[in-house]
């Protein structure tokens, strides 16, 4: 096996030479939106929807952001929550009005088992785009490890004003490549051959944004 990968090598080297051409790439796309704030919420919200996501709105206070994830908590029937340690301080240390709700701060972190008990999860987020819909985590304080945003059935992700941007040039610009990225483009959906939809296979079923600010 190591001679023939070798001669292969070889072979690859003796094709391109010394120095191989590298061609120009046309980049002829846009990098920039240019829309204002209200058109980016705007927007956001519509293709969250068309993605069967749910937007709730709130103000941009850490109160009014509280009680917005307290609200959805309590409309959806949820019990019990995890979340990264700092929105539980944040966001979750006041229980929702009239119900009962186990919070499991990921530290220590959770086992996938238990996770799998847990009906949702609470993060922030990294940043959203407007145009494609797309939520995205980058696995910091907000967002937490990846496993907490994929086990639960039910996923609260707050996402600010300011974090949203119009175009994915604009989101891979602000984004650092040195972290781990989940990109979400609404709850968990696939189709099998005979096209029949299926949720909740790769992922939360039911994704709620609460678009704060």
């Amino acid at each position: 096996m190591g001679e023939a990968r070798t001669e292969i090598l070889r072979r690859i080297r003796s094709a391109i030479g010394e120095e191989p051409h590298v061609p120009v790439v046309p980049r002829g796309y846009r990098t920039e939106a240019g829309y204002d704030v209200d058109v980016l919420r705007e927007l956001l919200t519509e293709r969250l929807q068309d993605y069967k996501a749910q937007v709730v709105a709130c103000g941009d206070t850490r109160e009014e952001i509280s009680a917005a994830v307290s609200g959805v908590l309590v409309e959806h029937g949820l019990t019990s929550v995890v979340a990264p340690p700092r929105v539980v301080v944040e966001w979750l240390e006041e229980p929702a009005s009239g119900q009962q709700v186990q919070v499991v701060a990921d530290d220590p972190e959770v086992s996938t088992g238990d996770l799998d008990g847990v009906a949702a999860v609470v993060t922030g987020a990294a940043l959203a785009i407007a145009e494609t819909g797309v939520i995205v985590l980058d696995g910091d304080v907000w967002c937490g490890r990846r496993a907490i945003s994929l086990v639960p059935d039910v996923h609260v992700c707050v996402v600010r004003t300011d974090q949203v941007v119009g175009l994915p040039p604009e989101a891979v610009a602000r984004l650092d490549p040195r972290r781990p990225q989940t990109w979400v483009a609404g709850p968990s959906a696939t189709s099998d051959i005979e096209l029949d939809r299926v949720e909740g296979v790769h992922g939360p079923r039911t994704l709620v944004v609460v678009l704060a600010g």
